[in-house]
């Protein structure tokens, strides 16, 4: 029901330019942000774009990236109105495809925001029109396979249908909430754009599996030499030098619904240079969060730099987890601290401060099962 209006081109930010803010967010992830960069600057000029699929560990940014994008574009009020942003977890889609209604709860909540962006007085014909103009994040999309082992999932199998009716750019028959009416009206679902997220835990070990099984593990294999000149081999395995489409489809992601996916980013597990920059640059880090537990006790929390650095290089050692170890293992320094600020070793004169033989003693007591258990100094 109508398009965006063109924008003249000086007034669009070039992909560079938004790779560069979302830059500002998500760190270690150039692939992904270019990926997404280069979509979003199209679908701003008012031009079809490809859906993109992120596989990435917990941790990895995926929704760090997903929300970077919806924050860039409410930062602007004139990119905002070229398109109308939503976020849904997949389980809320798997709960609607029960009832038949996914793809409907999809377009009612592109309505409902874009009702939001243009004011309850706007004419429904217009709220529908911006409202085929959306971005849907779709997180944890990988909850919505197929099968799972030999188990056939009947409700993810009807979730990726569903979905499919949107994704697959044509005009769908939609019937408008009460508050628009409750008409039955078509909606051209060719300008939405869909960027799907998802951990797809067992994964990379499938695939692994599958590279040793065909190749054998020697093949990974790779000679470094250390800083002492010491030689040894290690098994150097990256998931997006070996992803397949086979492997998704054998993860229980149909055929049908992956392609229609432009791109499939595979992110990298974060290092510990990413990590350190999270933990000391990122507006909710567990860092920032313990500097404004300690000075709402009156109490200036000091970390030294080293310590932050054995932080980083501890959580670098969890991959897997991502961002998210890095909460695991500063709360495994700092609780006894939070617990009991006003008895812990290092506090004087206001001022608390940890070196990194403090954090060394952490991690050591956050291993001692008996010692965790307490909580404090005792």
């Amino acid at each position: 029901m109508g398009a965006s209006p063109p924008a003249p081109p000086s007034a669009l930010p070039s992909p560079a330019k938004i790779a560069a803010a979302l830059g500002k967010r998500v760190l270690g992830q150039v692939d992904a942000v270019r990926e997404v960069s280069v979509a979003l600057a199209k679908k701003l000029a008012g031009l079809r774009v490809g859906n993109i699929l992120l596989v990435g560990s917990s941790g990895s940014g995926k929704t760090t990236l997903m929300r970077a994008v919806e924050d860039l574009l409410a930062s602007d009020p004139a990119l905002a109105l070229r398109s109308t942003v939503v976020r849904i977890h997949a389980n809320v889609i798997g709960e609607e495809a029960q009832q038949g209604t996914a793809s409907e709860r999809v377009m009612h909540r592109l309505l409902e925001r874009a009702r939001d962006q243009l004011g309850a007085a706007a004419p429904v014909a217009r709220v529908v029109a911006q409202a085929s103009h959306g971005l849907v994040f779709i997180d944890e999309v990988d909850k919505l396979r197929s099968r799972v082992g030999d188990q056939v999932q009947v409700s993810g199998i009807r979730a990726q249908e569903a979905l499919l009716t949107l994704i697959e750019n044509e005009a769908v028959p939609l019937r408008l909430p009460d508050w628009a009416g409750g008409a039955t009206v078509q909606v051209d679902s060719s300008r939405l754009l869909f960027v799907c997220a998802g951990a797809f835990e067992g994964l990379y070990e499938s695939v692994f599996g599958r590279v040793i099984q065909g190749q054998g593990e020697q093949s990974l294999k790779t000679t470094t030499v250390s800083a002492t000149g010491r030689i040894h081999e290690e098994v150097r395995f990256a998931l997006r030098d070996w992803l397949r489409s086979e492997d998704l489809f054998a993860y229980g992601m149909t055929p049908q619904f992956l392609s229609r996916f432009d791109a499939v980013v595979v992110l990298e597990p974060l290092g510990e240079a990413e990590l350190y920059k999270i933990f000391v640059g990122s507006a909710d880090s567990a860092l920032r969060q313990s500097h404004a537990y300690f000075a709402s006790q009156g109490i200036k929390l000091e970390i030294s730099e080293s310590a932050v650095r054995r932080i980083a290089a501890e959580a670098a050692r969890q991959p897997r987890l991502g961002a998210r170890a890095l909460k695991e293992v500063f709360r495994r320094v700092i609780r006894p601290y939070e617990f009991d600020p006003e008895h812990a070793p290092g506090l004087a004169e206001g001022r608390l401060r940890i070196d990194v033989a403090d954090v060394e003693r952490g991690l050591a007591r956050g291993r001692d099962d008996s010692a965790t258990s307490s909580g404090g100094w005792g």
